[in-house]
């Protein structure tokens, strides 16, 4: 079970089943815990040959044991996804946690992703169980319907989940309006039904400085 002891430190409880976590998050844990890396983010030879050509990168570790295991990193903002046999697209940087149930991959973003400096392919969770990522800040869970699309800037998208459709756009922000020499020059389109995760922080990213 997953449940966050405050908002920044993901505790999951173990009673000898695993979790799959970002390698080197673990910050204390009690009971009988055993910590291996995976290769190639869990997905064996396959996935970690399809994460170099992809540039996505993954580095997971497999926790088993009995006890209640406690993760961070670098005091972000966690959030808890449910799946109910669905897809949860989010950046791997952003994901810390996961089910051991769950599949994870990749999948072709278009221009999106070299917009955002993350490379053209996102990662991919997919199955019934939980998932804990994080955000600089707290994460915003932004509802898309058919009758309102989002647009999000490329630096603040850390994930979403849904029956969703992304369009690559150029657009005029708010500070190119005030006369400032750089605005939101592209943007991720999404339409049609689900959850989009944003942050309240931007990353540095290729469309911000154009």
């Amino acid at each position: 079970m997953f449940r966050l002891q405050g908002s920044r430190t993901l505790a999951v409880d173990l009673a000898g089943d695993a979790v799959k976590a970002k390698n080197g998050s673990m910050v204390a844990y009690d009971g009988r815990m055993a910590f291996k890396k995976m290769t190639g983010g869990g997905d064996g030879l396959r996935g970690m040959v399809t994460r170099r050509l992809t540039g996505e990168q993954m580095a997971v570790m497999q926790v088993t044991g009995e006890g209640t295991c406690y993760f961070a990193d670098r005091a972000s903002e966690i959030t808890l996804v449910s799946l109910h046999g669905d897809k949860l697209h989010v950046e791997a940087s952003n994901l810390l946690c996961t089910d051991s149930s769950l599949r994870t991959g990749t999948t072709f973003t278009g221009l999106r992703g070299g917009a955002s400096g993350n490379g053209l392919f996102t990662t991919t969770v997919e199955g019934t169980g939980q998932v804990a990522i994080m955000s600089d800040g707290a994460a915003v869970a932004l509802r898309v319907s058919g009758q309102y699309p989002l647009c999000v800037d490329p630096g603040a998208y850390v994930a979403h989940q849904g029956d969703l459709r992304q369009q690559f756009q150029t657009g005029v922000g708010f500070r190119t309006l005030i006369g400032e020499s750089s605005g939101e020059s592209f943007q991720i389109r999404f339409e049609g039904e689900g959850v989009v995760y944003v942050q309240p922080s931007e990353r540095n990213t290729i469309g911000g400085d154009v």
